[in-house]
């Protein structure tokens, strides 16, 4: 006996009417009750009835894999409203996990022979939704023969089913190759429209088909010349803009064919010239058809006038209203600044203005741009707009915008002394959110070229003097003083004005940065390596005024006590030492220099003996300094279609369980990579902390790269095991790859 269940539509309404998700529980596990028993009793007449319920039930989230073989049973029955729930059923219940879904394989065969059209219908929908590859393969014949049914409305479907088995079976190209040369003639839209889609997944798939249908990219001009000047279909024109989404299909199908084929291109050539200029702006629709017009443009071989004039396109989306097209706008020439750099300069000021945009998005894509616009002749310019933008810009893009100001000012500079001028205008602004690498890459600048230490050391006094609070500056401020404090005090410096200084001025600076609350332990131990060098770079009278700056204030915490022990050592090596001659001060010099390190990171003095008797011998005895590792050689772990993935390698001599990983990523083809992503991961007895990238987009032809680094700490002296995972997009497409970086040319931890 059937035991009596709800109807849908009152299902449907006591659902709806429950007050609690416990009460509706209630509801649906009592109806799924009175479900199997009907479906465990046989009851054919309600069958359909009650999947449709059990349907509903699946879409709300709960269980309903019971019904499955229900599916099976309705698809097999010969009654139509048994078939469209069943086959309904099939493709919200069923898909390649599940193997049941191999059973309706000769069902939909036998129903797609029978030319029934709404029959035909649902089962080549359900064929489109959750065919697999072996089903795929099996039914290819009897979509190939509906392709040239009478009927529009069982070829327009069947060419959709199509797409998805050459979608799932790239090898099913040659099966409908030959029928698309006859779909083109036709006149109706969703056919066509299905056609151009299915050339254009042939040709993405297969070399042989590309090469098959650049032969009909004259009919395709014709189409598409028909439509923007005639009209095609006037119940499908919207905005009056004519058929704008078979428009943006064709235009897709000739990028593809024009690409890297001169004939092809110089074919359409004409036509995208006349769609450019005579679509309509006013509508979202037209500027759909006129981005994807740019696109193609930009991918074929296309002549010089016709690139200008998609630039030119592209910078009026620029003054469009609408974020969305503004944000296109700046992505499409951010790809084309590589290949079309003086065409895309001209809209420079229009992409400085876009900076200031409130949407974060935008400004961020505007950045870039911007930066990629810097050149020799313009450097000075934009370095201004860069530097206004970055004292006012989002937290979140102000490390981004410090690191393209410091990289475009290192390539461009027109002088050393301009390019400190911007780096110390940027630390000075960015403060915190400047990169590691900033100090490091300043104090190289500053130590390479021997004209810049007295113009440098009185610029970062001055600016230290104004300001303790941005660290950056203080380490390379204090670095500087320690370095070149001689020069300070003489007053040679004729670049910039007189200022007199005397040694308590430059001793009460660096005490003051060592007491202050703001200085982070790297920079006090900048401040005391500049300490310990001005002891032998000024005067004797001096020596004790600097030791009374050591600073031995009292502080919580254990790095406070660790600081003071080692000023406290730095002192009495200091008092028990004798004044060093000229050679032992070289090498003292050699020796203190390594405090400072190339990273920026903390450098703290060694441990010495405070005996007075063998304190300046000790530390001037080498061979029991331990000298400085041997650098690591990089590594390159990624290269696929231009685009290269190298490791670079730093052990801190201070922090043996420290590794630095810089990963640099650089590209060589001719396409932009975009939403770049480097993760990575390592054993859980490895600490990893990844910093952020300094962007997201490689240019092509060897563009400037994306450098990220990766601090990896090992207390335990495990083995080093790394497994990197890159995302981007290239050429159109998204790429993941996932690999394990093996031969890692870092010795063993253990």
């Amino acid at each position: 006996m059937v035991v009596p269940s709800l109807k849908l539509q009152d299902l449907i309404e006591e659902i709806r009417g429950a007050k609690t998700q416990a009460q509706e529980r209630e509801v649906i596990q009592k109806e799924c009750a009175h479900i199997r028993a009907s479906f465990r009793d046989g009851d054919p007449v309600h069958r359909h009835r009650q999947l449709a319920k059990l349907l509903y039930v699946h879409m709300l989230g709960y269980p309903a894999h019971f019904g499955q073989m229900e599916c099976l049973k309705l698809i097999a029955s010969s009654r139509f409203t048994d078939k469209r729930v069943g086959y309904l059923g099939a493709m919200l219940l069923l898909d390649e996990r599940h193997d049941a879904h191999l059973l309706i394989t000769n069902s939909i065969k036998n129903d797609l022979s029978q030319g029934i059209q709404p029959v035909q219908g649902l089962a080549l929908c359900t064929l489109s939704t959750m065919g697999s590859a072996e089903m795929c393969r099996d039914l290819a014949p009897e979509v190939e023969k509906l392709l040239l049914q009478p009927s529009p409305y069982v070829r327009k479907k069947a060419i959709l089913t199509a797409v998805h088995m050459i979608r799932k079976v790239p090898e099913l190209s040659s099966v409908f190759l030959p029928p698309c040369a006859q779909l083109l003639h036709e006149r109706h839209h969703g056919i066509l429209l299905g056609t151009i889609t299915l050339i254009t997944e042939l040709c993405e798939r297969s070399p042989a088909a590309l090469r098959h249908f650049r032969k009909v990219v004259p009919q395709l001009v014709h189409i598409l010349r028909t439509l923007v000047t005639m009209g095609y279909s006037t119940e499908h024109s919207i905005s009056g803009v004519s058929d704008p989404f078979l428009q943006v299909q064709i235009l897709r199908l000739l990028r593809i064919l024009g690409r890297n084929h001169e004939e092809s291109s110089e074919t359409m050539n004409d036509l995208l010239a006349q769609v450019a200029t005579n679509t309509d702006t006013s509508r979202n629709a037209g500027n759909a058809v006129l981005f994807e017009t740019v696109l193609t443009i930009m991918d074929i071989r296309s002549a010089a006038g016709l690139r200008v004039l998609a630039v030119n396109i592209l910078g009026r989306f620029l003054l469009n209203s609408d974020r969305n097209i503004r944000y296109v706008a700046l992505t499409s020439l951010l790809r084309l600044v590589q290949s079309d750099h003086s065409a895309v300069q001209r809209h420079r000021p229009t992409v400085v203005e876009c900076l200031r945009e409130t949407d974060a998005s935008l400004s961020r894509r505007a950045l870039e741009l911007s930066l990629a616009l810097v050149n020799s002749s313009n450097v000075r310019a934009m370095m201004q707009e860069l530097q206004a933008f970055l004292e006012s810009c989002p937290p979140d893009l102000r490390a981004d915008c410090a690191s393209g100001i410091l990289l475009a000012a290192e390539r461009f500079a027109p002088t050393k002394r301009w390019h400190i001028d911007t780096i110390l205008h940027v630390l000075t602004t960015a403060g915190t959110h400047v990169r590691d690498d900033a100090v490091a890459n300043l104090t190289q600048l500053i130590g390479g070229a021997q004209e810049l230490h007295a113009y440098s050391v009185r610029r970062l006094y001055n600016a230290l003097a104004e300001d303790i609070s941005q660290q950056p500056l203080v380490q390379v401020a204090a670095w500087c003083i320690g370095e070149y404090g001689d020069l300070l005090l003489a007053g040679n410096c004729e670049e910039i004005e007189p200022l007199q200084v005397d040694e308590e001025e430059v001793l009460a600076l660096l005490e003051k940065v060592l007491q202050s609350h703001m200085s982070l332990p790297a920079t006090r131990g900048y401040a005391l390596t500049a300490l310990m060098k001005l002891s032998t770079r000024l005067c004797g009278d001096n020596k004790a005024a600097i030791l009374e700056k050591m600073p031995l204030v009292e502080r919580d915490g254990p790095q406070a006590d660790e600081e003071a022990k080692e000023s406290k050592e730095a002192a009495q090596l200091s008092e028990a030492a004798p004044v060093p001659t000229e050679p032992q001060a070289s090498q003292l010099l050699d020796l203190l220099d390594l405090l400072d390190g190339a990273s920026g990171d903390v450098q703290h003095p060694p441990h010495l003996d405070p005996s007075p008797g063998g304190a300046l011998v000790h530390l001037l005895d080498l061979p029991c300094v331990p000298p400085p590792p041997a650098p690591i050689p990089d590594l390159k772990v990624f290269e696929r279609e231009g685009v290269q993935l190298n490791l670079s390698f730093i052990r801190p001599p201070e922090n043996p369980a420290l590794l630095l990983i810089t990963i640099t990523a650089t590209n060589f083809s001719e396409g932009d990579v975009t939403h770049f992503i480097c993760q990575a991961a390592v054993p859980k007895s490895l600490q990893l902390q990844l910093q952020a990238p300094s962007g997201n987009t490689v240019p092509a032809r060897g563009g400037l790269p994306i450098t990220q680094l990766f601090r990896i700490l090992n207390p335990n002296k495990a083995p080093l095991r790394l497994k990197l995972r890159l995302t981007y997009d290239h050429f159109h497409q998204s790429v993941q790859e996932i690999f394990e970086v093996n031969n890692l040319p870092v010795e063993s931890w253990q």
